[in-house]
């Protein structure tokens, strides 16, 4: 399993929305409150933002441990942006441990996370996937139907493999997209801007959990919830 989190609203620094809270992502690479799979997540880790004057997001990814990147550490309190959207990983059994199956993936404006797992199986077989991993050929599956489509995407892949967690969660720079589908979500509606997390980032009576089985969708006109 991984853990991921994403902001929409006000620019913040990258430390701001991955390194400082009390149960931030760097927090649970180590120590995760509400993971259900996997204790640790080690295996890598991702960030992807939205620089002005930049019409793809910029991203940094690495396969070693977030709390071992200084470099990173030194770096995020200086970059800022309105749209974030940071990983770290657990890497299923099996799968490639190199920096290309760390999310997020890719394609075009979007950015794409998956936590959880998938048979490689029910996927179609992908020349632009990132990775030989499951979360990136399921992701490039999403980006091949449209990430527009995410929930039907998630209904069908869970029809064709009804042990797969895909709780997934991606954005374009103006809207956030998230499903739960196996695996915890909460939300954070502020002033400044909405935080979709797997887990929440402190301990804020304002996150709110999303049921099993619903989908996400985040725009500065407010956040949608409906089922899948």
């Amino acid at each position: 399993m991984c853990r991921h989190v994403a902001w929409l609203g006000q620019p913040r620094t990258l430390a701001s929305v991955v390194l400082d809270p009390p149960s931030s992502l760097l927090v649970q690479s180590w120590a995760p409150r509400r993971q259900r799979h996997g204790t640790v997540n080690a295996d890598g880790w991702g960030v992807g933002f939205y620089a002005e004057g930049r019409t793809e997001p910029a991203r940094w990814r690495s396969d070693r441990p977030l709390w071992s990147s200084a470099s990173f550490a030194s770096v995020a309190p200086a970059v800022s942006s309105g749209c974030v959207l940071a990983a770290v990983r657990s890497a299923t059994v099996g799968m490639p441990a190199d920096e290309s199956a760390a999310a997020p993936f890719t394609d075009g404006r979007w950015l794409l996370s998956h936590n959880g797992r998938v048979d490689r199986a029910v996927l179609p077989a992908s020349r632009t996937a990132e990775s030989t991993c499951d979360s990136a050929l399921l992701a490039a599956h999403v980006f091949a139907r449209g990430a527009d489509l995410l929930g039907d995407v998630v209904r069908e892949v869970g029809a064709a493999d009804p042990a797969a967690r895909l709780n997934l969660l991606a954005t374009d720079g103006t809207r956030l997209l998230a499903t739960t589908w196996g695996d915890t979500l909460s939300v954070l509606t502020t002033p400044a801007g909405t935080a979709v997390a797997s887990e929440p980032w402190d301990d804020d009576p304002a996150w709110v959990d999303v049921p099993d089985r619903h989908l996400v969708e985040v725009t500065p006109d407010g956040t949608a919830v409906t089922p899948l």
